[in-house]
């Protein structure tokens, strides 16, 4: 029997082992110390991680970007655009319940770990815009549950393994804007889920696969700039607008916009047979004209060596050989047209709002806030929860409908260095679209939207429906349960809202000269004629909050009305909210104190605001000036910083609207029909 001392030295021993624990809690804790493994791998100079501590809790909040399970595992790791420059460490493989690993826009080097493939749960892998170099690991086809993988635009070399034709549960495969090469495994063609499939900006040769094309649930499949060459297969013509194979000269096909017809060497290309089918059953293709007929590869003893028939092998290999001249010739002129063809795009002017996509790749390499590109998914299924943008958006038009990484990926997952301005309600971020055109991305949390569904999807067909030179254009939405916003997604306006140039002493280059102003104020009066108006595909619409805030200015000042239709999907109290702020800057009507009510005369006398704003380049008018306009004395109103450069007599006219416009009773008011005559009307004097 143990003495009573030896139980108490034990329990001293337990009670001491414990304590350090305590305040050491590395110990034991396999994810914690995995944790300060990738921090120092990750962030050498410990710049960016210093909350990641080895006495710290990763499931207290503290840890930045880490984020924990139900169980106190790690989940998510989220540290994008955090400026890292180290490396990705193979500890990262000891996070087993690690679902989320998101790196992408930072400086990392060196190769992708093997281990990494450890993270049997892991479904998103994000490591794009870095500086990794060395082959994809083949390791990665073995990682089950991946869904997205996204290592494009870094300095991966080598083929792409063809054990990614494993990864049954891939939705998106990214590898655009590295140095592959090698052929495109026809395995892919095997992924039952994947929809989209980015291959740009590469060095990759041979054929598209058939498999690959026959793939049932493929909606994009971007091949641009490489070096592919042969017959496309014709199951790609389903995908529309959803493939792209620019500057890929030795690729022909038919029914291709743009795509050179094949010639009879082009019908002997590889890609009539997919290089995984076993040879003994391969068939030669069919559609080889006879003249051209070509035996395929044999084994001794299936072929004859019969002399009798080499005069015909002689006229095949003379035919073949004028053939192949001919090709060449017309192979080397069309990468000569291409490549001057590339050299004029290049030095296209961007201020169209556009730019090239050498400039493209150019934003994703060097800018400090590089964002990734994002591409329409021209059928994609709301309803479908691995894309996280279903629920209040399952009916809409096609083709005006974007997945939430597509938003995500724009705005360098809503970075504030893309952001442009937020209300109570709303944010707006700068993103880039994979064609090069800027977009603004407005971004609404759902407890501010309308809670039915009915309205709020009525709200948004709305929206889709407005069409007219002077209303910003919306290009597309996106709604996510998950993060519980929806995002509008609408054109860039390169410059700015049209308040940036009122008050704008002391900045002469802000200054707007006078023919500008005229045009902004015949845009901006055209604009809210059209809302008013009863088009065939709208009703009449009154915008309630129009402000020189809400008119934007594009790169040739053409004026851009916001935010129309927006409260038709906003619940009543973030609109009274809105209508406040309108209320305080002095652009609401008079009765709508008495009535509560908007109406189009509402509207009018916001737009006579604006026109004296536009005037006198102020934002806050003052008594003074209302007595300036109404008194005919207009070197008192009109702005001092045109230095006298205006016409009296487009001054007087736009004066007199200002004060139809704002008359206090709103039946004296003019409609914008009649506004809009009185404008294209030649002022008299």
């Amino acid at each position: 029997m143990e003495s009573p001392r030896n139980y108490s030295l034990c329990a001293l021993l337990l009670m001491s082992l414990a304590c350090f624990c305590f305040v050491n809690p590395t110990c034991g804790n396999a994810e914690l110390r995995a944790l300060m493994e990738i921090k120092s791998s990750l962030d050498p100079e410990n710049k960016y991680l210093s909350s990641w501590t080895a006495d710290g809790d990763p499931c207290g909040g503290a840890f930045e970007g880490v984020a924990c399970n139900e169980h106190r595992k790690v989940a998510n790791i989220s540290l994008q655009g955090k400026g890292l420059t180290g490396k990705v460490p193979p500890a990262v493989a000891e996070l087993k319940c690690l679902s989320g690993l998101y790196l992408h826009y930072n400086s990392l080097s060196g190769e992708i770990p093997r281990e990494i493939a450890n993270l049997t749960e892991l479904t998103d892998l994000y490591l794009n815009v870095n500086n990794l170099t060395g082959t994809i690991p083949p390791e990665i086809g073995s990682m089950a549950s991946l869904q997205v993988l996204q290592l494009c635009c870094n300095h991966l070399t080598g083929s792409i393994p063809t054990q990614m034709g494993f990864l049954q549960r891939l939705s998106v495969l990214a590898l655009e804007s590295n140095g592959l090469t090698g052929q495109i495994p026809a395995s892919l063609g095997d992924l039952g889920m994947l929809k989209r499939l980015y291959l740009s900006f590469n060095q990759l040769s041979g054929p598209i696969p058939v498999r690959l094309a026959n793939n049932p649930s493929l909606e994009v499949l971007d091949v641009q700039n490489n070096t592919l060459s042969g017959v496309v297969p014709s199951g790609l013509r389903r995908l529309n607008e959803g493939f792209h194979f620019d500057n890929n000269p030795g690729l022909c096909g038919t029914g291709f916009s743009s795509l050179r017809a094949c010639t009879a060497w082009d019908n002997l290309n590889i890609n009539q047979v997919d290089p995984s089918t076993p040879v003994a059953n391969r068939t030669a293709p069919t559609n080889v004209p006879q003249s051209a007929a070509f035996p395929l590869p044999c084994n001794q003893s299936d072929c004859s060596r019969s002399s009798s028939r080499l005069p015909q092998i002689g006229i095949v290999a003379g035919v073949i050989t004028v053939t192949v001249g001919l090709t060449v010739v017309v192979f080397v002129c069309v990468v000569r047209y291409r490549r001057r063809k590339q050299k004029v795009g290049n030095k296209s002017d961007t201020s169209d709002d556009r730019l090239s996509i050498d400039q493209v790749k150019d934003v994703y390499k060097r800018s400090p806030s590089p964002l990734v590109a994002l591409e329409y998914s021209n059928s994609w299924n709301p309803t479908n929860a691995a894309q996280d943008c279903n629920g209040l958006c399952h009916v809409f038009l096609q083709g005006s409908k974007f997945n939430l990484e597509e938003v995500e990926s724009a705005t360098q997952h809503f970075s504030e260095v893309n952001l442009l301005g937020e209300s109570k309600f709303s944010a707006v971020y700068k993103g880039i679209l994979k064609d090069g055109s800027l977009v603004a991305i407005k971004s609404i949390n759902k407890t501010s939207c309308k809670s039915d569904e009915d309205e709020f999807m009525k709200g948004l067909s709305l929206l889709n429906s407005l069409k007219h030179e002077n209303l910003l254009k919306l290009r597309g939405f996106c709604c996510s349960k998950a993060r519980g916003e929806c995002f509008l997604i609408y054109d860039f306006a390169s410059n700015g809202n049209l308040s940036q140039y009122l008050d704008a002493e002391d900045d002469t280059s802000s200054v707007l000269d006078w023919p500008t102003r005229v045009s902004i104020i015949h845009g901006i009066a055209k604009g809210i004629k059209y809302l008013h108006s009863n088009a065939t595909n709208k009703p009449p619409i009154v915008h309630q909050n129009i402000s020189v805030e809400k008119v934007l200015l594009d790169q040739h000042f053409r004026p851009l009305i916001l935010d129309s239709g927006l409260l038709k999907l906003l619940a009543d109290d973030v609109v009274y909210s809105a209508l406040k702020v309108s209320a305080a800057l002095g652009y609401m009507a008079p009765e709508y104190i008495t009535t509560g009510r908007f109406t189009e005369k509402s509207d009018v006398y916001a737009f006579g605001v604006i026109i004296l704003q536009v005037l006198s380049g102020q934002r806050k008018l003052t008594s003074l000036m209302r007595t300036a306009a109404e008194s005919g004395k207009l070197g008192e109103l009109v702005d001092p910083g045109l230095q006298g450069k205006f016409s009296e007599t487009e001054a007087a006219q736009l004066t007199k609207i200002a004060l139809d416009c704002t008359d206090e009773l709103p039946d004296s008011r003019p409609s914008m029909a009649s506004v809009v005559r009185d404008l294209n009307e030649p002022s008299c004097g």
